[in-house]
């Protein structure tokens, strides 16, 4: 006998729509790739010294939005790539 099945949590209530997928990607693949890169760019410019996540922190400010752009500018060129590359 399988065991009842829970109404869905708040929590996944609160999800997006799956139309929102391509943005959320973005968003979270350039959060990540700007902090990445800030910290990599930032410690080799002027080192690991005192006051290096500040510095990390004020380059990932003006990063962050750039990369968010950049990543929503070439997603249909990288899909389109992945799919001339890989056997779907």
């Amino acid at each position: 006998m399988t065991p009842p099945t829970s109404p869905p949590t708040a929590r996944a209530r609160r999800k997006l729509p799956r139309p929102y997928a391509p943005v959320v990607f973005a968003f979270y693949m350039s959060a990540i790739m700007a902090m990445l890169m800030c910290a990599a760019i930032v410690g080799i410019n002027s080192g690991l010294s005192d006051g290096y996540v500040q510095r990390v922190l004020g380059a990932y400010v003006f990063a962050m939005p750039i990369a968010f752009g950049c990543v929503l500018l070439v997603r249909p060129l990288v899909v389109r790539l992945v799919a001339a590359t890989v056997d779907l």
